[in-house]
């Protein structure tokens, strides 16, 4: 297994556990993540995980900046790799 899926593996449940941790806080009325850390989250490899923790926490659904930023960076992590693999 190569590092980049090893890094994606762990990024991405990094992303997933921090979407479910800012839920918690939220329904806690505690310090929240900032959301520019979670949508960095998505942008650094994490956007799987993100959307995953998304749909699954119910959380940040409703707003516009995740539901395009979101699936955007998944989609664009998707073209790179497959791009990598190609020219690899």
């Amino acid at each position: 297994m190569s590092v980049i899926w090893i890094y994606l593996a762990i990024i991405n449940l990094v992303a997933f556990v921090a979407y479910g941790i800012d839920k918690w806080k939220a329904k806690n009325a505690r310090w929240r993540t900032p959301e520019k850390t979670l949508i960095l989250l998505a942008a650094l490899g994490g956007a799987l995980g993100a959307y995953a923790g998304m749909k699954y926490f119910r959380h940040k659904t409703q707003h516009k900046k995740f539901t395009i930023c979101v699936p955007l960076f998944l989609i664009l992590w998707i073209i790179g790799l497959v791009w990598f693999n190609v020219n690899a």
